[in-house]
């Protein structure tokens, strides 16, 4: 069983054509066209995606088919092969799909085609079909007691110390706690039409997220600006410097697969969701998106360039 630390090797794509079915899937995880340029080389897995949250599913935390899933270093998804989806997320990588580099398995499999066209990413007018997009036929519910034996599972294969286990098992209950008796968790405003600023933020520039109150003056009585949600894991980044990563213009919605259209939203570096709310924590480290209303620079553009 592969675990934290190992180093591995991407097989080829010859290779992994062989794993998948005719929709270019195993188990219902897809292997995406934006993978394929990792083949052939060597990364260390930062950890077993024991589990992994998924928008709009019942219970939110879910079990991988199979539970061989893991994550290779801080690979993402650059979204080249589907529309350009700036959502960066984390590339998840079926056992089946690397080698051990000590493994004394055949690297090639004599005769094997790539045949990429079986990696499809649209399913229909405006519908794609990505990782994302596929999670929960990927993946299956897990019960309460299913999630506490994952958090031991967690301990036991080096992903988690134990000390940290228990904090996020404490926190996320406390906060749960909090949140149902609605005590000061959620960012909620009382704006019926949201406000928008456009800064023009690009890549490389530095800026401050806004206090907890700044940002409440931009929502609604759902937490919403412009239909984003301000959600709890960010709250602790207020007040804090962050370099912008990318633009976020339109993004792929895990819950539909269909592409939407954003603006004055970008993606801030070394910035990911810690699932609060999830007791034990969950491992997919997605990206947050950030209304530029919700930041003011710290440097001026000009000196930005300057640089």
């Amino acid at each position: 069983m592969l675990r934290r630390g190992d180093v591995v090797e991407v097989r080829s794509a010859a290779e992994i054509m062989l794993t998948l079915d005719a929709d270019g899937m195993l188990d219902g995880l897809p292997f995406m066209p934006e993978m394929l340029r990792f083949c052939g080389k060597q990364f260390v897995v930062s950890r077993r995606a024991e589990k992994t949250c998924v928008d709009g599913a019942d219970g939110s935390i879910r079990e991988f088919t199979n539970n061989d899933v893991i994550f290779l270093e801080d690979l993402r998804c650059d979204g080249a092969a589907h529309a350009g989806c700036g959502r960066s997320c984390s590339l998840f990588w079926k056992t089946a799909w690397v080698r051990s580099i000590t493994a004394t398995d055949v690297k090639s499999t004599p005769g094997a085609v790539a045949d990429l066209a079986r990696l499809k990413t649209v399913k229909g007018e405006g519908q794609y079909i990505c990782q994302s997009s596929e999670l929960i036929a990927a993946t299956q519910p897990l019960t309460t007691r299913g999630r506490l034996q994952k958090c031991l599972r967690e301990v036991c294969v080096g992903d988690r110390s134990a000390e940290l286990m228990v904090w996020l098992m404490v926190s996320a209950a406390w906060r749960k706690f909090w949140q149902r008796y609605s005590i000061g968790v959620v960012l909620v405003g009382n704006q019926t039409r949201t406000p928008t600023e456009a800064l023009n933020l690009q890549p490389g520039e530095l800026v401050e997220v806004k206090s907890p109150e700044e940002i409440r003056a931009t929502l609604d009585a759902s937490g919403r600006n412009r239909g984003m949600t301000f959600g709890t894991c960010m709250t602790p980044f207020c007040g804090r410097q962050y370099r912008v990563k990318s633009r976020l213009d339109h993004m792929i919605l895990e819950m539909t697969g269909q592409m939407r259209e954003l603006s004055n939203t970008v993606v801030l570096e070394d910035v990911t969701c810690r699932c609060p709310m999830v007791v034990g924590g969950c491992p997919r480290k997605d990206s947050l998106y950030w209304r530029e209303i919700w930041l003011k620079r710290v440097e001026s553009p000009a000196a930005h360039r300057k640089k």
